[in-house]
């Protein structure tokens, strides 16, 4: 992640640094565009312009295009200076500013001298995120796409380019058009980036919210009631709630002050970061959640580490803990017609107090019942969770073979938590996932979400409060 945020930072440097040298070789001078309207466009094919501080700012003869006056202004000195259009008793009054950098402010409408190039940049910056998001999440292969900066790299590569394709549509309007385009309405656009990716993707998230309502009624038929086994109806709910929130506060009617509309604007928008920021992450999640369980290590391993989970008194596995054997077993049988390697198993679990032995003992009868050589097994059976389970299978590994090629085989929605387990203990393995019901998926899919953020939630509420007060500077700001 580090390395993204480096490359981020260099491109932030050069856009800044493309703008700085556009405004001194290309933009001198500003442009202004005055709107006309109705009985004064047609009173002012004979006008002229007045500079109240002639010391600060000079004007060229103004041009009266359609619906609009347009007049080239060159800096002088740092000031202020009101520009008056007159045409018989009809008069427009307009305010400028030239900085020290002799850079002019249209007060008015906002916009200044080289703006267009500032648009296109931030237009480039946000696309050029998504890129670098995108090019480091294909970049993340085996090991190293169990790691936190992954779901980061998927979630917030969407909000990149979603951000981007706006601002380009915003810069090639102004481009086009700048006096009917202005950079009040740019403005808005930027400092509005998260409520406008919620709006565009509200659609897909309603659809998402109401699939986990539906899975999870499924889910509460074959399952008996409990807070694991809601999830994802809170969460759909939640979702629609937050959806149908934000359509509220978007399209109430305002009527105030400036302050006080900015004010508004400003929550809306820190709203829309909150939702925003959870909305990338859980789609991150999902996508990289997708990608483990479908990912099929190369057959050249040396062991395969069997995660365990709870099975039944009599010792015989249940079916969540007997796919996964069945489908270490399969891996195991496959690798060795196609290579003629053969694994060690790693059985890892162990004895929980409604269980008669360790889980790693009941997997490793079920290996022998299925022919497995007893050589072949490495039972695991002091670990308590999946950190143990890693770490401790590493110790066996270490003690066996070092280095040592290994895969893990868990429950498909369970891969990429596992993995960023082994990433944390230090053991490079790939995982294998097995199929599981289609209405259990997404729930336990919420649960190993939220665990993997719990986890991290120091992080994740920096992170997220760095996200709302730039967007809040930036409605404070420019409205």
């Amino acid at each position: 992640m580090r390395k993204a945020v480096k490359q981020i930072a260099a491109c932030a440097v050069l856009l800044i640094l493309f703008c700085v040298i556009c405004r001194l070789t290309l933009f001198r001078s500003y442009t202004a565009y005055i709107p006309l309207h109705g009985e004064e466009g047609e009173a002012f094919h004979q006008l002229r312009v007045e500079v109240a501080q002639p010391e600060v700012l000079r004007a060229s003869e103004p041009e009266v295009m359609d619906g609009y006056l347009r007049v080239r202004l060159q800096p002088q000195r740092r000031g202020d200076t009101d520009l008056t259009f007159r045409a018989g008793n009809t008069e427009i009054l307009y305010v400028m500013r030239v900085t020290p950098f002799h850079t002019v402010v249209d007060l008015v409408t906002g916009g200044f001298t080289g703006d267009s190039a500032v648009l296109i940049a931030v237009t480039l910056f946000w696309l050029l995120i998504s890129a670098i998001m995108f090019w480091h999440f294909s970049r993340a292969k085996g090991t190293a796409f169990y790691a936190y900066s992954t779901i980061y790299y998927a979630g917030f590569f969407l909000f990149g380019l979603v951000t981007g394709l706006v601002m380009l549509l915003v810069t090639v309007s102004h481009l086009i058009s700048p006096a009917s385009f202005s950079m009040i309405s740019a403005y808005s656009a930027i400092n509005s980036a998260s409520t406008q990716f919620m709006q565009l993707t509200a659609p897909f998230m309603i659809f998402f919210a109401l699939a986990m309502v539906v899975s999870n009624a499924v889910l509460l038929r074959h399952e008996r009631l409990g807070f694991q086994n809601v999830l994802g109806l809170a969460a759909g709910l939640i979702l629609l709630a937050g959806e149908a929130l934000g359509w509220y506060l978007f399209s109430r009617d305002f009527s105030g002050s400036e302050w006080e509309g900015r004010v508004q604007n400003t929550l809306q928008n820190t709203y829309a970061t909150v939702f925003v920021y959870f909305e990338c992450m859980l789609t991150g999640s999902a996508i990289c959640a997708l990608k483990a369980a479908r990912h099929v290590p190369a057959p050249n391993q040396d062991f395969i580490i069997i995660l365990g989970c709870w099975f039944r008194k009599d010792g015989s596995l249940p079916p969540l803990l007997r796919g996964r054997v069945d489908r270490a077993l399969t891996f195991w049988e496959k690798q060795k017609k196609e290579t003629g390697l053969t694994a060690t198993f790693i059985p890892s679990g162990g004895q929980g107090q409604d269980e008669p032995m360790p889980e790693a003992e009941a997997i490793r009868k079920y290996l022998l019942a299925h022919q497995i050589p007893e050589g072949m097994i490495r039972p695991e059976s002091r670990s308590r969770n999946t950190y143990q389970n890693m770490m401790f299978s590493k110790e066996i590994i270490e003690n066996q073979k070092h280095p040592a090629k290994t895969v893990f085989v868990t429950t498909n929605y369970h891969v990429f938590r596992s993995g960023v387990w082994a990433a944390e203990a230090g053991l490079a393995a790939e995982g294998v996932g097995e199929k599981t019901r289609w209405w259990f998926w997404p729930n336990a899919f919420l649960r190993e979400t939220a665990g993997l953020l719990v986890k991290r939630w120091k992080q994740e509420l920096l992170f997220l409060i760095l996200m709302i007060g730039f967007f809040s500077l930036l409605s404070l700001t420019v409205g």
